[in-house]
């Protein structure tokens, strides 16, 4: 029987291509919720939202690689952990934040500051970590990743349709404001058909190997979740900025993690079943975390109707 790093998941171009339309997609509904007058009020108060960028791109990959180290998963899985790490937040968690009665302005601003970042950071952690781990630093000389490469695909992916939305936000309000919702709701289900029919597609190779990383992805998100919540309370933020920085460094863009496996790694077997099986359970996870929150706190102007 071959290994989880023998495999290729079976993806075509044409597949690929709808997930990356689709991801832009995303990334210009959340653009469409944000104002320039949310920046000017974040440099006022930057503390939140800097923690917030350094849970998501420092804390986290580096005690990912401190699981990767310790639990010594295939390399193709370590190398997944390692990436899924690497990702921004992914624009779910504004939702979870927003029903845990979180703080929602800071989670949809500090997922639009995580995305611009990682145009740069995704890239950058995956190559450091992935580098500091001798399997997985192996893998990457296999395929020869070219860090500038990943750049320029992740600024196409994340920052074009980031700056679109904004843009139509600035000088067309009206229009963004009747697109928020739809293009919200749209998105998602747009998104999560094409991954399911990836799943689908290679449903025998995930009920194959489901067993191998299962485990690892619970652990690995339960780390992400508590680290969120514990960075933020180590610098002393508020009950709802904790619950909404958790959300936003558990809930990670596994999407744009898929793209780059299948761009870059050709689909290989162990990064692309722990991203694809992380894109599934950090929703159960979120959503039971933030549903838990929603039953023990007081509600807010800004909380969802029962």
């Amino acid at each position: 029987m071959e290994t989880i790093d023998q495999i290729r998941l079976n993806f075509s171009p044409e597949s690929l291509l709808a997930l990356n339309i689709s991801l832009g997609f995303i990334m210009f509904g959340v653009a469409l919720e944000l104002r320039w007058a949310d920046f000017k009020a974040l440099l006022k108060n930057p503390k939140p939202i800097l923690v917030g960028a350094g849970s998501q791109f420092l804390l986290l990959p580096m005690l990912t690689f401190g699981l990767v180290y310790v639990i010594n998963p295939e390399p193709g899985m370590a190398l997944g952990m390692i990436l899924v790490a690497a990702c921004p937040g992914g624009n779910v968690s504004n939702f979870m934040s927003l029903y845990a009665r979180g703080n929602a302005a800071l989670s949809v601003s500090l997922t639009a500051l995580a995305t611009i970042l990682a145009i740069f950071m995704t890239p950058f952690n995956l190559a450091f970590w992935g580098g500091m781990y001798a399997p997985t630093a192996a893998l990457m000389q296999e395929v020869s990743l070219d860090v500038w490469d990943m750049v320029k695909t992740v600024g196409t992916l994340l920052g074009i349709p980031l700056l679109l939305g904004m843009l139509l936000t600035q000088y067309f309000p009206r229009i963004s404001n009747r697109l928020q919702r739809p293009i919200r709701v749209l998105s998602i289900f747009i998104f999560a058909g094409i991954v399911g029919l990836a799943f689908y597609k290679n449903v025998d190779l995930f009920v194959e190997h489901i067993h191998l990383v299962f485990l690892l992805v619970l652990i690995h998100n339960a780390v992400a979740l508590a680290s969120g919540y514990g960075w933020a309370s180590l610098f002393r933020l508020g009950y709802p900025e904790r619950k909404s920085l958790s959300i936003e460094t558990g809930i990670q863009n596994s999407g744009l993690g898929l793209i780059l496996i299948f761009s870059f790694f050709d689909g290989l077997g162990g990064m692309a079943i722990v991203a694809a099986w992380w894109g599934i359970w950090h929703i159960i996870a979120g959503l039971s975390v933030a549903s838990f929150w929603r039953r023990t706190s007081a509600a807010s102007p800004l909380s969802l109707p029962e």
